[in-house]
């Protein structure tokens, strides 16, 4: 997505592909079609000479498709575009502003509903739009609210797309330099944290407010979306830290014990992954002096990688084990071995065990894994052949 302030032929292209992109788009329009009564719900990309059809939900047999565009002097998404703020219309006919307004009788709606889309840096993208022929009741704090978190929603989701494609980029052409990189990295994951927050913000709103069940999934889905963000956030930002010299920061407790740390991320990610086996088998009779997070986030890692490169029928195989003043811990799966000349580099930034399509990820989990294994004095090593692959974790119980 360029700059939606500069609307070429191109920039437009690229603005309908990207939200496009945006899995929970479809939903929402849904979603914003059950809440208001109405039957023809879009995401509009809005200029001064143009109005395109972004994603569009008709019940009503309206005519509009992804690509379709109205005269821009004919929508009210003209005049939202100029004063920036929401027009919401129960019934035309007795709308004191909007009753002798053209475009009512033009498109032949009796309720409409715009909210505009701005972007983190003031631009305004478009609307999130809907009408109907028939009256609705849609000014109301409630639907308002619901439809302003959605607003909020689609142009963080515009701008993360921005930003992914930007660094995607970066990576493919390698053409800065890997401090460069790694600053507009850490720069990248501070930033994500106040939108984060805002989609976070309409998860609560939607849950105090009084909706139909249908909007459940959508805030199921904005849950997960939160998760995954805050997830790749600590990665990238873990990651500056270890590149850039800070280093990763421990927290150690001593006496402390691994095994609920272990069990909750096999349990998380055993429900994430319902259709797999994962056995975890624990044998932690001494304690360990580490920090229980990182470790557990160090088997995160190792587990979800296991569960992404591993063959899907073969099961991922758990150990935790502390034996003569050592813990060790491995993951291990089944499947094709890793190449040996991949082998050494497994533990590099950006670099996968695989390439499969759609994977998603960006190439850190196994190079954090060992950063955090550095942070408590211990090794982290892998082994690979036809009847397993096996990622081995070895410390000291009593710390370096």
């Amino acid at each position: 997505m360029k700059d939606p302030a500069i609307a070429t032929e191109s920039s437009l292209q690229d603005d309908m592909a990207t939200v496009a992109r945006i899995e929970v788009v479809p939903a929402i329009l849904d979603v914003v079609c059950r809440i208001t009564g109405m039957g023809f719900a879009a995401i509009a990309r809005v200029t001064d000479s143009r109005w395109i059809a972004c994603a569009v939900r008709d019940n009503i047999q309206f005519g509009l498709k992804p690509g379709s565009e109205l005269k821009i002097e004919t929508t009210i998404c003209n005049e939202i575009r100029q004063h920036g703020k929401l027009v919401a219309i129960n019934n035309v006919a007795e709308d004191p502003v909007y009753r002798k307004h053209g475009t009512a009788g033009h498109y032949g709606f009796s309720s409409y509903v715009s909210i505009p889309i701005f972007l983190r840096n003031g631009v305004f993208f478009g609307t999130l739009c809907a009408i109907d022929p028939r009256p609705a009741v849609v000014n109301t704090p409630e639907v308002l609210g619901i439809l302003k978190a959605f607003s909020e929603l689609i142009a963080f989701q515009l701008q993360a797309q921005q930003r992914l494609e930007v660094v995607e980029a970066d990576l493919l052409t390698e053409r800065t330099a890997s401090e460069l990189r790694e600053q507009f990295i850490a720069v990248l994951g501070h930033d994500l944290r106040t939108p984060l927050a805002a989609i976070m913000a309409g998860t609560r709103v939607l849950q105090k407010l009084p909706v139909q069940d249908a909007a459940l999934p959508v805030v199921a889905m904005m849950h997960r979306s939160v998760r995954r963000m805050t997830e790749l956030i600590d990665m990238v930002l873990d990651f500056a830290r270890a590149r850039l010299g800070s280093g990763l920061g421990l927290e150690r407790q001593a006496g402390g014990s691994l095994r609920p740390v272990l069990q909750q991320v096999a349990d998380e990610l055993q429900a994430a992954s319902p259709d797999r086996v994962i056995e975890l088998h624990m044998d932690l009779a001494e304690s360990v002096h580490c920090d229980p997070g990182r470790i557990g986030q160090l088997a995160s890692n190792l587990i979800a990688n296991a569960l992404t490169h591993g063959a899907i029928g073969s099961p991922v195989r758990i150990y935790a084990v502390t034996s003569e003043g050592v813990l060790e811990l491995s993951v291990a799966n089944g499947g094709e071995p890793i190449q040996p000349a991949l082998l050494g580099k497994l533990f590099m930034p950006f670099v996968r065990a695989s390439v499969r399509p759609n994977q998603q990820g960006l190439g850190l989990g196994l190079y954090i894994a060992q950063e955090i294994a550095r942070a408590h004095a211990g090794t982290l090593a892998v082994v690979s052949n036809q009847q397993e692959t096996r990622f081995t974790f070895r410390m000291p119980c009593a710390g370096g």
